[in-house]
């Protein structure tokens, strides 16, 4: 697994909790490491075991903490450079959601050696997409979730969302569209002006 991911995970303990709950997290793991760096590569495994460490310190379900992870990586400012990232998608929230198959290509511009999950939109009804989404590391609809909610926000949609697992594994998200002008979302601008 590529750095940015668990140094993800890291920042979103340290940052939402503290460093103590990061320091508990990392010795119920039993990481070898006191914490990622974001251009090494990392085991799967080493990944799997800091979700279930944070689940069971924070005593919570899987879904819930990787859909707040979601949401940390978009609204948190330690990551501003992720949500200007994911708002070249688009004008609207409509735009960006039909951007979301080009969001690993636009990643691996940044960092070319990120392993993405594929993801495939479909715009199914007027208001309705449906987000396929394949990865090796399970609980990544829940993140999208997290992290959709975040982007709808952002533009100031209302939008609801359904995470679930497909018999053969992919994850889906729905996305039920509801208003695209429900709020003064945030500024943004492609010029780089702080927003």
């Amino acid at each position: 697994m590529h750095g940015l991911v668990n140094r993800a995970l890291q920042g979103f303990l340290c940052d939402t909790y503290d460093r103590d709950t990061w320091a508990e997290v990392r010795n119920q793991a039993g990481l070898p490491v006191d914490g990622f760096e974001s251009m090494l590569h990392y085991e799967d495994r080493l990944t799997e075991q800091v979700i279930l460490a944070a689940a069971h310190v924070l005593q919570r379900d899987r879904a819930s903490l990787l859909e707040d992870v979601g949401t940390y990586l978009i609204s948190h400012p330690n990551q501003s450079a992720l949500r200007r990232l994911m708002r070249f998608g688009g004008d609207s929230f409509f735009d960006f959601l039909q951007s979301l198959d080009d969001l690993s290509g636009r990643a691996r511009l940044a960092v070319p050696d990120l392993d993405m999950p594929d993801l495939h939109i479909r715009h199914d009804r007027s208001n309705r997409f449906v987000l396929d989404i394949r990865w090796g590391l399970p609980g990544m609809g829940a993140v999208f979730v997290g992290a959709l909610r975040a982007m709808a926000d952002d533009y100031g949609a209302l939008a609801f969302f359904e995470a679930e697992v497909l018999e053969d594994g992919c994850e889906q998200v729905v996305i039920e569209l509801v208003d695209q002008a429900f709020a003064c979302g945030r500024s943004f601008s492609l010029g780089g002006r702080p927003a």
